[in-house]
C-alpha cells in the first residue's frame, strides 16, 4: 500500500538505501494514472531516477514514456553549483582585479554553495513558477537538508550580511547571491512548511537502525515548522515458509516496527511489502500498484537460473592483508544503509581480538557504532566525530581568537557566521585529518557517512585553508599530511561496502571513480546483505538471491581487484562476538 498523498508538493527523504527513489517514482506514476499531470524531481547526486523511469533524463522536464501526464527532471547539485557560482562572480569579470575575481570563486567553492545552489535551482519550482506551474504535483526525489532551511532564515543573514561584512571571505558569502530572489527563497520556505501544500513522506525500511533514522528526521523537520509528516514502511517482509531466514527476516521486523519511537509511530503510515525483483523499470513499478493475484501452489521463478557462479570469500582473508602491515587505516564507504558500519565494526573487533590497538570511529551522524558493538572490547576504543561537539569546539575557538577585538555588532556577525554549514564542514575536516593520524601508531577503521561525504571532507582542505587564513590560526600537521595519508596504500585501505542490486553497484562505481580522481586506490568491494549467500529456501527470497547473481559477478570481474561477500544473516550481528564470527568467515 502506497502513502495516501494529495498536496501539490511531495518530499521522499529518508536513509540511504531505504527505496526513496523507488516510492517517489511508484506515487508519480499512481498520481498520473489518476489523470494529473505529475513532475518527478531528483536531487539526489547519484540519482538513479533515469534508470527506474527507463527514460533519459535532464534538467528540464521530460516527459516519460508509457505514462501519460508524468515527466522528470533531475538537478545535478554540483552542475546547479557551477551555474551559480557563473552567475555570482560573471557580472564582476573584467571589470575587477583578476586576485579579486580569483577570490570570489573560492568563497562560493565551498558546502554551502552547493546546499544554496541546489535550493535555487528548485525554488521556483516551490513557487509554481517556471516549468512547474503546467503541474499539479511535483513529487521531489530527496528533501532539502535541514542545513538548507535553516541558513535560509538565519534572521540576519538578508541585510545585516550584505552590509556590514567588509572582508568578502565569510562562509556566508553565497547568501550575498540570495537578494536577487529573496521572495522566491522565502515563498519556498513557507511552501514546505504549510501543511495544505506540502507532505514529507519519511521512507524506512523496517529496520532499528532506518526507523531511528527516520525519528531524526521527524523530528528536525518538526523542530523547522514541517508540519506534515507521513512514514512510508517499505520492503515489509511477512514469511509464507518454514524456512528459517525467512522467518528471521520476519521477525525482525515485527520486532523493529514494535519498538520504534513512540512520536514516529504516531504518524500516518503505510506499508509496501517486499518485492523479490526491486522497482527498477517501469514494469516493476506498475506490478506494485496493480498485482497480479498471488498463486496458491509452488510456482516457478522468474528469474531463470544461471550456471554455478563461484562466490567470493568473506572478511577474513582482507582482515589477514589488513593486520600483515601492523598498522593503519581502514576505511568503509558506500551509500546509506548498505552496511558500512557492520564490516567496520566486525574488522574492527577481529583486529582487537587479535591483539592489536585499534580505534573504532565515525563520521557518520546517523551511524550507531555502540549499538552494533552492545558492549566493551578489550583494546578497542570507540569514538564518533561528533558534528555539534567539533562544531562548538570550533566555535570557541575561532571567537577566542578572531573575535577577541571586534565591537558586540561585529562579534555577533562572526557568531552567524559560524552557524552555516560550512563551519561544520570545516569543524568534522579538521576532527577527520586528527583521526587518521591516529594510524601512525594503530589501528584506526573509519565508518563513513553516506558516499560522497567522505570525498568531500577530502576535496574541503582548500576551505580549510580559507578558513584558517580567515581566523588567523595554524594549519595543523594532520590536516597537511591528510591527503598523502589517503593516497598511500600502504597506509589507508579503502573497502567499498555495497549490495548486489542495481543502485548500489551503481553508485559504488561512481565513488570508486571519484576515489580514483582524488588518487585513492580502493583496497577492496564488500558485498553485504547477500540472500544468494544464505542458503535460504524461501521462494521469495530465492528469487531475490538469483536477482542478485549478474552483480556479484559483475563486481567480481569488472569493477573490484578484491572482493568479499557476506550473506544476509539470521541473527543481527550485534555485539561482539556476532561481529567476529562474521570477521571470521
Amino acid at each position: 500500500m502506497l502513502p495516501d498523498l494529495h498536496t501539490r508538493h511531495l518530499f521522499f527523504t529518508g536513509k540511504g538505501g531505504v527505496g526513496k527513489t523507488s516510492l517517489a517514482s511508484a506515487c508519480a506514476v499512481h498520481l498520473a494514472e489518476t489523470g494529473r499531470r505529475v513532475l518527478l524531481v531528483s536531487t539526489d547526486p547519484a540519482s538513479n531516477l533515469d534508470e527506474v523511469l527507463e527514460t533519459r533524463l535532464s534538467d528540464t522536464p521530460t516527459p516519460v514514456a508509457g505514462v501519460p501526464g508524468l515527466s522528470a527532471l533531475n538537478i545535478d547539485p554540483e552542475a546547479a553549483a557551477a551555474a551559480y557560482r557563473e552567475r555570482m562572480v560573471g557580472p564582476y569579470r573584467g571589470l575587477l582585479p583578476e586576485a579579486a575575481i580569483r577570490s570570489m570563486e573560492e568563497q562560493f567553492s565551498g558546502g554551502c554553495t552547493v546546499e544554496i545552489a541546489a535550493f535555487d535551482a528548485f525554488a521556483a519550482l516551490l513557487a509554481g513558477s517556471g516549468v512547474a506551474g503546467d503541474f499539479d504535483h511535483v513529487v521531489f526525489d530527496t528533501a532539502p537538508t535541514g542545513h538548507t532551511l535553516r541558513l535560509l532564515t538565519l534572521p540576519s543573514a538578508w541585510s545585516a550580511f550584505l552590509s556590514t561584512n567588509t572582508t568578502g571571505t565569510s562562509c556566508l558569502g553565497p547568501l550575498a547571491g540570495l537578494e536577487h530572489n529573496r521572495a522566491i527563497y522565502a515563498g519556498a520556505v513557507a511552501a514546505l512548511t504549510d501543511a495544505a501544500v506540502t507532505t514529507v513522506v519519511l521512507v524506512a525500511r523496517p529496520e532499528v537502525a532506518a526507523l531511528r533514522e527516520a525519528e531524526r528526521s521527524r523530528h528536525e523537520l518538526a523542530e523547522l515548522g514541517v508540519a506534515r509528516q507521513v512514514l512510508a514502511i517499505n520492503g515489509l517482509f511477512d514469511a509464507a515458509s518454514e524456512d528459517p531466514v525467512a522467518q528471521a527476516m520476519a521477525r525482525r521486523h515485527r520486532d523493529a516496527l514494535a519498538a520504534m519511537p513512540a512520536a514516529l509511530a504516531a504518524l500516518p503510515r503505510s506499508c509496501t511489502g517486499f518485492i523479490a525483483r526491486g522497482l527498477v523499470g517501469l514494469e516493476a513499478l506498475r506490478a506494485l500498484l496493480h498485482p497480479a493475484p498471488r498463486p496458491s501452489g509452488p510456482t516457478a521463478s522468474t528469474v531463470p537460473e544461471r550456471p554455478g557462479l563461484a562466490l567470493p570469500p568473506g572478511l577474513a582473508p582482507l582482515v589477514d592483508d589488513i593486520e600483515r602491515a601492523g598498522h593503519g587505516l581502514v576505511m568503509t564507504m558506500g551509500k546509506g544503509g548498505v552496511g558500512k558500519t557492520t564490516v567496520a565494526a566486525a574488522v574492527a573487533v577481529e583486529l582487537a581480538a587479535r591483539g592489536h590497538r585499534v580505534l573504532l570511529s565515525t563520521t557518520d551522524p546517523a551511524a550507531h557504532l555502540a549499538w552494533a558493538l552492545d558492549e566493551a572490547v578489550p583494546g578497542l576504543t570507540v569514538q564518533r566525530i561528533d558534528p555539534a561537539a567539533e562544531v562548538a569546539r570550533h566555535r570557541d575557538e575561532v571567537l577566542a581568537r578572531a573575535g577577541a577585538g571586534l565591537d558586540p555588532s561585529a562579534r555577533a556577525m562572526l557568531e552567524e557566521d559560524l552557524r552555516s554549514p560550512c563551519t561544520e564542514e570545516i569543524a568534522v575536516f579538521r576532527a577527520f585529518a586528527a583521526t587518521v593520524a591516529q594510524a601512525v601508531d594503530g589501528f584506526v577503521v573509519l565508518d563513513t557517512a553516506p558516499t560522497g561525504h567522505t570525498v568531500l571532507l577530502m576535496d574541503s582542505a582548500e576551505a580549510y585553508h580559507r578558513e584558517v587564513g580567515r581566523t588567523r590560526g595554524d594549519l595543523p600537521e594532520a590536516v597537511v599530511k591528510l591527503l598523502p595519508r589517503l593516497r598511500d596504500p600502504a597506509f589507508t585501505r579503502v573497502m567499498i561496502v555495497t549490495l548486489a542490486e542495481a543502485t548500489p553497484v551503481h553508485e559504488a562505481e561512481r565513488l570508486q571513480d571519484d576515489l580514483r580522481r582524488a588518487g585513492i586506490e580502493p583496497f577492496a568491494w564488500v558485498i553485504e546483505q547477500s540472500l544468494l549467500a544464505s542458503g535460504t529456501t524461501d521462494p521469495v527470497l530465492a528469487e531475490r538471491g538469483r536477482c542478485e547473481r549478474p552483480w556479484v559477478q559483475q563486481v567480481m570481474t569488472r569493477d573490484a581487484q578484491r572482493c568479499a561477500l557476506l550473506a544476509w544473516q539470521a541473527r543481527a550481528p550485534v555485539g561482539a562476538q556476532a561481529l567476529r564470527e562474521l570477521a571470521e568467515r
